[in-house]
């Protein structure tokens, strides 16, 4: 990338983030003649027919790899990894390959929240001002107030990211706890917080306290030469008619920080802050004008920078509704809370617990996040506590939420999720608000207008 086609640093900032994420109502689906009727036994692993025909499809939106993986009865039972890495070097993927999750890194940063919080580390409830208070905080009242129970249910009223980060004060637009305002800031501000608790890096206490003991060993919110190897490249959306790849950001910053790292001899997994802070200047004298404008920019990221395999997330997935519970994992009344409504915001298309969007269905509460990093990495992982199952989808393209829906709809056929029987009320996952009956749903094609709300 030339000087000239540096991004700015607006631009930086939706890359980092899960910007480009759409609500999950947000697109329309092709029209079915019928759908299945609700049957609580049937699993969540996509059909023999639909995953024959998924490299048609993947070609149609220009999809390199999917990666799937399903939870049942709280377990991984299924993972399938398509496609290839990077449609220029037609690498294929294998089942070590590496996804950028994008803000699915969010729910699993809750997660390691809340064993610190079951510990008596943190209490989600005191301002974290109390623990940290960053120089790049605004002097305001509302800041003071902000909880750690504030930032993962989306109550802080900061912003998603700041547009000139090296120079604008962080400040909350609302009072925290009246509305919600989607904010990878406010995660990134607990981040520092838990560092400064823990006296660790992020992906320290992330493999000591959840990646290891879960066994998920393909997991880090940080860059290495092996991850960097193992990971895919995002792709544009199929309506991006530019030619060539697009510009690879977080892959861009993190060999720039790399760089630092091996001449330092300090691995990029054990940098906090303030290793961040001091290696800013050598590596923006390496990096295009506007790609790196501060120290978050080549810092682990809690609410956007993690990589795993699919089958990896989905060992996460199965912590989130499995019983009996392991002493390291969070108490169950803890995950209970996880997953119930934390704010009472009327007229919201979808509730928020801690660390997850939740939505009810004819068939029970799910809880769910997307993901959509610089508008080339878009996943999703969808969760039934009750009935212990999960699906999970990572892709490397643009389009990539075009196909993780189809992907939801052929694995979840028994449940109406993300369709709307005729007649019904519309909710975000596009089910009815009626109970499941005996008889066969009509599903019709619908859209709604999207909000300026990131899931």
């Amino acid at each position: 990338m030339t000087p000239d086609a540096a991004p700015t640093s607006l631009q930086r900032r939706r890359w980092l983030s899960s910007l480009a994420a759409m609500p999950l109502a947000a697109l329309g689906w092709p029209r079915l003649a019928s759908a299945a009727a609700c049957d609580d036994t049937a699993n969540w692993i996509p059909p023999d027919d639909f995953l024959s025909d998924l490299p048609r499809l993947m070609q149609a939106l220009r999809v390199p790899a999917i990666g799937m993986a399903v939870v049942e009865r709280g377990e991984v039972v299924w993972a399938r990894n398509l496609g290839v890495t990077n449609a220029e070097t037609r690498a294929p993927v294998a089942d070590d390959t590496l996804f950028e999750d994008a803000s699915l890194s969010k729910p699993v940063f809750a997660y390691l929240v809340l064993q610190l919080a079951d510990q008596g580390v943190i209490d989600l409830d005191a301002p974290l001002v109390r623990y940290r208070r960053l120089d790049y905080l605004a002097d305001h009242p509302w800041v003071d107030m902000v909880t750690a129970r504030d930032v993962l249910r989306h109550s802080t009223g900061m912003p998603n990211w700041r547009k000139d980060p090296a120079h604008e004060k962080l400040v909350p637009a609302a009072k925290p706890g009246t509305r919600i305002d989607y904010s990878g800031e406010a995660i990134f501000w607990l981040q520092l917080v838990v560092e400064k608790l823990t006296g660790e890096s992020l992906d320290e206490s992330m493999q000591r306290l959840l990646f290891g003991p879960a066994g998920m060993r393909d997991s880090s919110y940080t860059w290495s030469k092996d991850l960097a190897e193992r990971s895919v490249y995002g792709h544009r959306a199929v309506e991006d008619e530019e030619a060539g790849m697009p510009p690879q950001m977080l892959r861009e910053t993190w060999n720039a920080a790399q760089t630092v790292a091996d001449r330092w001899g300090k691995p990029l997994s054990a940098w906090r802050y303030e290793d961040a802070q001091r290696a800013l200047p050598e590596v923006q004298a390496i990096t295009p004008k506007g790609l790196v404008n501060w120290p978050g920019d080549i810092l682990a990221n809690a609410a956007a920078s993690l990589r795993t395999t699919p089958s990896g997330y989905a060992r996460f997935m199965a912590l989130m509704v499995r019983t009996p519970r392991a002493p390291w994992q969070i108490s169950e009344a803890t995950r209970t809370a996880m997953l119930t409504r934390q704010i009472d915001v009327p007229g919201r298309w979808t509730d928020k617990g801690l660390g997850w969007n939740l939505e009810a269905t004819p068939r029970g509460p799910v809880f769910y996040h997307s993901g959509s990093n610089g508008g080339i990495f878009k996943n999703v992982a969808l969760g039934d506590a009750r009935g212990q199952r999960a699906l999970v989808a990572l892709t490397n393209g643009g389009s990539g939420n075009v196909l993780y829906r189809r992907v939801v709809r052929a694995a979840s056929a028994s449940w109406p999720i993300w369709r709307r029987p005729s007649g019904s009320t519309r909710t975000a996952l596009g089910s009815s608000t009626r109970p499941c009956a005996s008889g066969r749903h009509s599903a019709t094609p619908w859209r709604t207008a999207a909000t300026s709300e990131w899931v």
